[in-house]
């Protein structure tokens, strides 16, 4: 009797495990660990003193997750526009667009389709919140396709949306916006960027990215140590505020300002002293010291907020 080959299940699992590559390419691509930026959203929530109402979590919660799905529809066509660049670039080009595991076409669909639902589910949620979000996304195509390149410009775009982010979370639980929240967000986005910008200039040079040609490292380290400095006086100034101490009942919040301090001098030592890292925000999200007092910070405001009268 003649042999036949043995058949194997191997040819038959091959299109399921090439679905799920695929699959957890496009997650990577959407950038999942970003997502957290997107907790700003529930800032106005926290300091609106509404934590404890079931309803307003709810919308807060679902407006989080509107922006992680228009965040991930940024960073796909980030991807799409910079393939070729980020294919030179030692870190970036193990992205999943540029190393080929996601085809461009899919991730431009995938984009589409996050963009869409996104921003339907933002008008379903609120047109406020839908319109933000629709700002949202017109202003980061616009910094993908040209604004990025501008120097200095290209910071005050990232540290805008993160008070889009804002807007749009007190939008979504009705919560009137402190003027101090604003002012407190904006700085910290704007050092944060400064920070980026200073990592990538001191450990890729000016020839990675068009836009770095554009910066002094002087400049650009005072720029970063004047944002730091103002972002904790800002802090300062909003716990010791009549309006602060008259809206949570208590003069407690003073004692939250160490650990901004902390946080802010420990970017700043991340920025300078972690030049294998891809980038100080991620950085920061891996370094313990950071992280813990991020925690200590959070448990500290919760505790201030809802246990004052």
């Amino acid at each position: 009797m003649e042999d036949r080959p043995e058949v194997t299940s191997v040819d038959a699992e091959a299109p399921a495990r090439g679905a799920l590559g695929t699959a957890a390419a496009l997650l990577s691509a959407m950038r999942p660990r970003q997502w957290i930026k997107n907790l700003f959203v529930a800032a106005p929530l926290v300091f609106g003193k509404s934590l404890r109402d079931l309803g307003r979590l709810e919308r807060a919660a679902a407006a989080v997750g509107i922006f992680c799905l228009i965040a991930s529809a940024v960073y796909l066509w980030n991807d799409i526009i910079d393939v070729d660049k980020d294919r030179a670039h030692p870190r970036k080009r193990r992205r999943p667009i540029a190393a080929g595991r996601l085809s461009i076409p899919l991730a431009r669909a995938a984009a589409a389709v996050l963009a869409a639902l996104g921003l339907s589910l933002a008008y379903v949620l609120d047109p406020g919140v839908a319109a933000m979000a629709a700002l949202y996304l017109a202003l980061n195509f616009a910094y993908t396709l040209r604004l990025k390149h501008i120097p200095y410009l290209d910071v005050l775009i990232i540290a805008s949306g993160f008070l889009i982010r804002v807007g749009a979370g007190g939008l979504a639980v009705q919560v009137h916006l402190s003027g101090w929240l604003l002012l407190c967000t904006g700085l910290l986005a704007a050092f944060n960027g400064f920070g980026k910008r200073a990592h990538e200039l001191a450990t890729s040079g000016s020839g990675t990215r068009r836009v770095l040609a554009g910066y002094h490292p002087e400049r650009l380290r005072a720029l970063l140590l004047l944002t730091g400095a103002a972002t904790v006086l800002a802090y300062l100034l909003y716990t010791l505020s009549d309006h602060t101490r008259a809206y949570f009942h208590t003069d407690r919040m003073v004692y939250t300002v160490p650990s901004i301090a902390l946080g802010v001098g420990r970017f700043l030592q991340l920025v300078s002293g972690r030049p294998r890292a891809e980038s100080p925000t991620e950085e920061m999200l891996r370094d313990p010291l950071f992280v813990a007092n991020l925690l200590v910070w959070g448990l500290a405001v919760l505790a201030i907020i809802y246990s004052a009268g």
